[in-house]
């Protein structure tokens, strides 16, 4: 129920402090939404065709499914494309990485992928697995092709599709057996379907032969996308030996030479089966249909045969659509013995014969040409075979197989599923990013801080999953805002900004200020172009001298990790180098004085945003080459990170309510923006040290998003990218303000990045110990990073 028709539904979520009142109303709900990925019309290639069928025929047989299409366009002929969602063009990685954005924000029920290795870009199609990393929903993956024996690039690929697929589709049990033992994928997670067909009566030859003015001849047929490799030369071969005994047969050879072929060697191909076929006195006997036909008038031609003919010497093609057309259609069918045909041309429903053997398939034919009944028997025990995968068997398969994986009432979270880009772009307009909001709705009053801002320009230099137009469109905002909250009379940032754009004081606070610099540091080396590179660059030269001189924890902190960000882009940058030397001794002095056999912190009471001390420290050593400094770093890390893990295991965050308090942690409230810098500081010290427990704890600390927190509440909506303010003793806060969506959001990427760095998906220890000393860390258990 939407805000609109429900005057109550504010106060109701508030009271339950609950369900996400920003995931999809209930009554979204009456129709199931699938995301549908792979070629589609006008297309011409067998993935192509089967997509558009899929599509069609749940239109037709469930109209209380909704697909939504995502196309694979190839990038070497790009089309246009009616009636889809979205387009992916094969070899533009943003394109995989804005299409998982899309749906997810879609909320879509379940994502169904067809895949084959040739439509993705990348070594093997691997593009793909930048869209299967990203999605929120159920993964369905339909395998058109599994081989026996793959390259070391085609199994990767394949095993990390299975790893992230809630089912795997194929169309054969040969398929399903190389998936059982070679793949290790358990029984219940394939599910067989073979290829759906078309439902058409049987008999009625004679009818369509009078409708090509084919009357009293008797007809094979061979129909699909013409190139080398489909074995057509053999049956031109056996024809003369097939004329001379039924003189009236013809050849009809129906289907556009494949496009990948045109573009390599024209009509090379169809040439050279013109010339043999002339050259062996049959090219009268041969009909050419040299054209990619729509769907009911290939059906029409396909009922005018008598014989449908398969020679394809490749025995390992696990799928063939047009040979499921035929059988469904009742043709007798005469085939070589791959894959497909072995399993749908059994017990007596076709004739199977040797590849490349021309005698073989004369014999097969004059066989069944000669014996009128045996050859109508073998029609009508296709056709009979057929009524298995006609289409309403096909769609009511389909449609259990997406029920299977659809979550109710709650669908659960891949870690690394991209988050929407909603609920930044809603929180901001041509001024900034607003601070606050009631609900998901911006609070005017409050205006807006620099300290959002700052953290959506940094959002912007990371957020690969939205489209590089729109960084830079909201980046030159943010920085704006930023450029405008220099007062150059007191040499510092001003913060609060108020809705009708009149600053609310004359200078921020030195958190503030030393948070701006670390983000004018980041987006030296990561804003989305290189005019803002350069504007950040001529920024933080302006304002490094004044923000050094303030001397707060915090500041320093956030001043070293932007000192940090200039000197990766310019090493010999001597002022940020010399800042960061000078940062880096005050918070090793304060470690020192404050640091207690309990207590390893800079002060006798913990804050906000408190990972980033220990952050900076380990930073700087390993920037300026200091062990002392990591060292340092690195113990405080340890003890703060066990003061935010609870018993459980979960992450629990330094509460609201501990600031002030003296050598002691309260759990509540607990806000985003720590779990983001429980992050960051973790991925600093996997980085310095190589130790898989921090990439453990990073993945703790995210969790605590996904609901792994005390209150096993979902904070953050993967659907829009928003982000709940926090969990409270009674539940969720319900507001959704900029900090936290940023927070959320910059942790997301964050991941990303360390699943990169470290390899996803290899075994990661990492449950802390309760009982470790603030200089140790002990770890057990096994978990996967970006495990769903």
């Amino acid at each position: 129920m939407t805000a609109s028709n429900n005057r109550n539904g504010l106060a109701a979520a508030s009271a339950t402090g609950s369900a996400l009142s920003i995931l999809r109303p209930a009554d979204a709900k009456a129709r199931q939404r699938i995301a549908l990925i792979g070629g589609f019309r006008p297309r011409m290639c067998g993935i192509a065709t089967f997509t558009t069928d899929i599509y069609e025929q749940l239109g037709v047989h469930h109209e209380d499914v909704m697909v939504d299409l995502h196309v694979i366009d190839d990038h070497r002929a790009p089309l246009a494309y009616e009636d889809v969602r979205g387009t992916i063009r094969s070899d533009r990685q943003e394109d995989y990485r804005n299409a998982a954005r899309r749906i997810n924000e879609d909320a879509v029920d379940a994502v169904w992928l067809q895949h084959e290795y040739g439509i993705f870009g990348g070594e093997a199609g691997e593009m793909v697995l930048d869209l299967v990393d990203r999605l929120a929903a159920p993964l369905i993956v339909t395998l058109h092709t599994v081989l026996a024996e793959p390259s070391a690039k085609q199994r990767k690929v394949l095993e990390h599709l299975l790893r992230r697929a809630s089912r795997v589709m194929v169309m054969s049990a040969h398929s399903q057996q190389l998936l059982r033992d070679h793949h290790d994928v358990d029984a219940g997670r394939i599910a067989l379907i073979p290829h759906g067909a078309p439902d058409r009566p049987f008999g009625r030859e004679e009818e369509h032969k009078a409708k090509l003015g084919l009357a009293g001849k008797q007809v094979m047929m061979t129909f699909g996308l013409l190139g080398p490799g489909k074995g057509l030369e053999t049956v031109i071969e056996a024809l003369p030996a097939i004329v001379q005994n039924h003189p009236e047969v013809i050849y009809r050879i129906v289907g556009a030479t494949h496009p990948n072929h045109v573009s390599e060697d024209g009509e090379g191909y169809r040439e050279k089966l013109m010339e043999l076929a002339d050259r062996l006195g049959v090219g009268s006997n041969v009909h050419w249909d040299n054209r990619f036909l729509d769907t009911e008038e290939l059906l029409d031609q396909l009922e005018a045969c008598d014989i449908y003919l398969t020679p394809y010497p490749n025995m390992q093609q696990s799928t063939s659509g047009t040979l499921s057309y035929a059988v469904a259609l009742g043709k007798a069918v005469v085939s070589t013995p791959y894959v497909h045909a072995r399993e749908l041309l059994a017990n007596g429903v076709g004739v199977l014969i040797e590849p490349r053997h021309p005698e073989v398939i004369a014999q097969a034919v004059n066989r069944l040409l000669d014996d009128p009944a045996e050859l109508k028997a073998i029609q009508r025990r296709a056709w009979e075979k057929g009524r298995e995968t006609i289409w309403p068997c096909f769609a009511g398969a389909t449609r259990a197989l997406v029920n299977s994986v659809v979550v109710q009432p709650v669908r659960t979270t891949p870690l690394l599923a991209t988050p929407g880009f909603t609920g930044v772009a809603g929180m901001s307009d041509s001024t900034g990013i607003f601070q606050h909001s009631i609900l998901t709705v911006p609070d005017r009053r409050h205006g807006y801080c620099i300290d959002d801002n700052v953290r959506a320009l940094m959002l912007m230099g990371v957020a690969d999953g939205v489209p590089l137009a729109e960084r830079q469109r909201w980046a030159t905002i943010y920085a704006s805002f930023i450029q405008h909250g220099w007062n150059p009379d007191r040499a510092a940032f001003r913060n609060f900004m108020s809705f009708n754009r009149t600053w609310c004081e004359d200078v921020g606070s030195d958190d503030s200020n030393g948070r701006t610099l670390w983000a004018l540091g980041h987006a030296m080396g990561h804003a989305p172009d290189e005019g803002l590179r350069l504007w950040a660059a001529q920024w933080f030269d302006i304002t490094l001298e004044p923000v050094a001189a303030m001397s707060s924890p915090r500041t320093v902190a956030f001043l070293m990790l932007g000192c940090v960000e200039a000197l990766r882009v310019n090493p010999g940058h001597a002022a940020a180098r010399i800042a960061l030397a000078r940062g880096a001794a005050l918070l090793e002095g304060l470690l020192a004085v404050s640091r207690r056999p309990d207590w390893a912190w800079f002060e006798a009471v913990l804050g906000y945003d408190n990972p980033r001390l220990p952050q900076a420290l380990i930073e700087a050593g390993a920037m300026l080459g200091r062990e002392d400094w990591l060292e340092s770093g690195l113990l405080s890390l340890r003890f703060i990170t066990r003061q935010q893990v609870s018993a459980q295991g979960h992450f629990r965050p330094v509460g609201s309510e501990t600031f002030g308090q003296y050598y002691e942690s309260l759990p509540f409230d607990q806000q985003p923006v720590e779990a983001w810098a429980a992050i960051d500081a973790a991925a600093a010290a996997f980085s310095a040290t190589g130790d898989i427990g921090w990439l453990r704890h990073a993945e703790t600390a995210y969790r605590w998003f996904l609901g792994g927190n005390d209150r096993g509440e979902v904070l953050a909506d993967i659907v829009t990218g928003r982000c709940r303010d926090g969990v409270t003793p009674q539940g969720v806060n319900l507001n959704c303000g900029a900090e936290s969506i940023l927070a959320f959001q910059l942790a997301h990427y964050a991941m990303c990045r360390l699943a990169k760095r470290s390899g996803a998906g290899k075994p990661v220890t990492g449950t802390l110990s309760q009982d470790a000393r603030p200089d140790q860390v002990n770890y057990k258990g096994t978990q996967q990073l970006a495990g769903t």
